[in-house]
């Protein structure tokens, strides 16, 4: 690429909480431009209640209101003023593939000679995807993590490349000076039976708290967690906000994410986790991540090393390990600063950035 590339972000909904939308992979979106904007002119188009456009910093954010949403879904939305709104870029960058809006992106990107790329962040819809292969319609498919990679098939795949996630470490860092660290075990996310929160309130050894912070989307599932954590000290927070959070994982001892391929109901989860996103916050504020080996987690911490991985379904292996982080303050500490060194070493957003901005230059056709 011979001179400087204007980036359009498309993604289905927006990290906001006035249009309701929350979720990881909006977030993940949404960050991705805002620290692009930085570097190189940037706008991040998606769908919302109404038209609205704003400044974030360097980033133009452009919500198309009133849009159809296809079949009704509403993760499908698709407006024909998104064709008009992609004309100021020179390269496209979709999060999501399995939807019409990436599609005709795609296509739209092909038929008027720019480079078109896609980010698969779950969840999809109704779509042409669906009936037959796009791979082909973009010039690069840029992974969240190598498992993310090998479950959709693209290990031997040269247009498939791995640019992970990222975290703002300015924000997300520890607490100055170094405060001490209570005995509170955090859970941060949605509470959904995959993420395998009953398996930790199970675990939850003597002497330790937890607090569990995230939103509630299952009722029934909520109420079974409740009723687990009676005569346990387990606290739990439904509306926390970026401030809440970092002084959560601050205050910590760990930070953890039990998920799970098969929960405790029978249901299965085929690809639980593309990328841990909220233990790598919590060990940018210098605290050890413990992980279940699911999916991309392993990538996420190294085991012995910035926290542990144990295996799934397993409450007491669990413990074991929250145990030798209560009974090893000092090694769980020496743990956390590893943990922060491993994040500003290959999760931070600026990393993200310049892998992206070095695929988008080599890219050729597929």
């Amino acid at each position: 690429m011979n001179r400087t590339p204007r980036v359009t972000h498309l993604v289905p909904a927006l990290f906001d909480r006035e249009e309701g939308i929350i979720g990881g992979a909006e977030r993940y979106a949404f960050e991705l431009a805002r620290h692009m904007a930085h570097e190189v002119p940037t706008e991040l188009v998606t769908f919302g209640r109404e038209d609205r456009t704003s400044q974030d910093g360097d980033l133009l954010v452009r919500v198309l209101g009133h849009a159809w949403r296809v079949r009704g879904q509403p993760s499908n939305p698709f407006s024909l003023r998104l064709l008009r709104e992609l004309r100021r870029a020179t390269v496209l960058h979709c999060h999501q593939q399995h939807i019409v809006a990436s599609s005709a992106a795609a296509a739209y990107a092909r038929l008027s000679g720019r480079k078109v790329f896609v980010s698969d962040l779950g969840g999809g819809g109704w779509d042409i995807s669906g009936y037959i292969s796009t791979d082909r319609w973009y010039h690069g498919h840029l992974h969240i993590s190598a498992y993310s990679r090998h479950v959709v098939g693209h290990d031997d795949n040269p247009h498939a490349h791995v640019i992970y996630g990222g975290v703002d470490t300015t924000r997300f860092s520890p607490a100055t000076p170094p405060t001490e660290r209570s005995s509170t075990v955090l859970f941060v996310g949605r509470l959904l039976s995959h993420k395998g929160v009953d398996d930790l309130i199970d675990a939850l050894p003597d002497g330790l708290s937890l607090e569990v912070i995230g939103s509630a989307y299952d009722d029934a599932f909520l109420s079974d967690l409740k009723r687990a954590a009676e005569g346990r000290e387990v606290t739990f927070v439904h509306d926390a906000d970026d401030a809440d959070l970092v002084a959560a994982y601050r205050r910590a001892l760990c930070i953890v994410l039990p998920s799970v391929y098969d929960d405790r109901y029978g249901r299965s989860t085929k690809i639980p986790e593309l990328l841990g996103q909220t233990p790598l916050e919590g060990m940018a504020c210098g605290i050890p991540g413990v992980v279940t080996s699911v999916a991309s987690l392993p990538e996420v911490v190294q085991d012995g090393v910035t926290g542990f991985v144990v295996p799934p379904n397993n409450p007491t292996a669990l413990q074991e390990k929250l145990c030798w982080l209560r009974d090893n303050p000092s090694e769980a500490r020496s743990m956390g600063d590893a943990a922060r060194r491993w994040v500003l070493e290959r999760f931070t957003w600026d990393a993200v950035v310049r892998r992206c901005l070095e695929i988008y230059s080599a890219a050729g056709s597929p």
